[in-house]
């Protein structure tokens, strides 16, 4: 069972990368079953199981009787689509940190100030150790992503939990490469210092402010580093 679902997940990614290189244009169908078990060399169960996977994160449509038809997978695919296709590039592409930035603005605020307003302490001891975080890419990278993951378990909605996991594969490296940025790491040690104060203060909306303002400098400072690399 297990090499089986090794060999789908191999296919579905195969896959995966003729439909963003092309070889597979948006509603135009895929080969039959039959040809693409003989192509990759497995069973048709192998090749069906493959399938289901890509028709439930919204890669294609499948037809009875038919070969199953690529979806436009930006209006059909859903927060696997983006993990499929990051899987797909050997260096994370600068725009996709971009559009990870702009969720974080929409969405980190509340979730931290709903773990402060029912878990004050508990958000405090996330920065217990602050003081020892290393001055590279990698510490804070590592202390981001439990940072935001401590954050989603002590909100009281899952919803943020499950959002976050969502990422557990892509975000430290898209994180590693912001904080390559020595100023960025600057920038981040500063907000997490002031979000300190004021939740030694008790001052959960000081708290948000604070934290709705950081997420939006963060995605000025990635825009504008991203221009400077465009520019050389």
């Amino acid at each position: 069972m297990g090499l089986k679902l090794r060999s789908s997940e191999l296919i579905c990614k195969k896959i995966i990368s003729a439909i963003l290189e092309g070889e597979y244009k948006i509603n135009e169908p895929l080969l039959p079953e039959r040809d693409m078990a003989v192509k990759f060399h497995v069973g048709r169960p192998t090749i069906r199981e493959a399938l289901q996977r890509l028709e439930r994160d919204g890669w294609i449509a499948a037809r009875k009787g038919m070969p199953a038809v690529v979806n436009d997978y930006w209006s059909h695919g859903n927060l696997m689509t983006i993990v499929d296709i990051l899987q797909c590039y050997d260096e994370i592409p600068n725009v996709f940190i971009e559009y990870m930035l702009g969720l974080r603005i929409a969405i980190t605020p509340i979730y931290m100030k709903e773990a402060a307003v029912h878990n004050r302490l508990k958000v405090l001891a996330l920065f217990a150790k602050l003081d020892e975080l290393q001055d590279d890419a990698e510490s804070y990278a590592a202390f981001d992503w439990a940072l935001q993951q401590n954050l989603t378990q002590l909100s009281p909605n899952p919803i943020y939990r499950l959002l976050i996991n969502s990422f557990t594969e892509i975000y430290i490296p898209m994180a590693e490469k912001y904080f390559k940025e020595p100023h960025h790491r600057i920038v981040s040690n500063q907000y997490f210092n002031e979000l300190v104060t004021s939740l030694l203060k008790g001052d959960v909306e000081e708290a948000e402010w604070i934290t709705k303002t950081m997420m939006e400098k963060s995605l000025i400072l990635w825009k504008k580093k991203s221009e400077e690399v465009k520019a050389k």
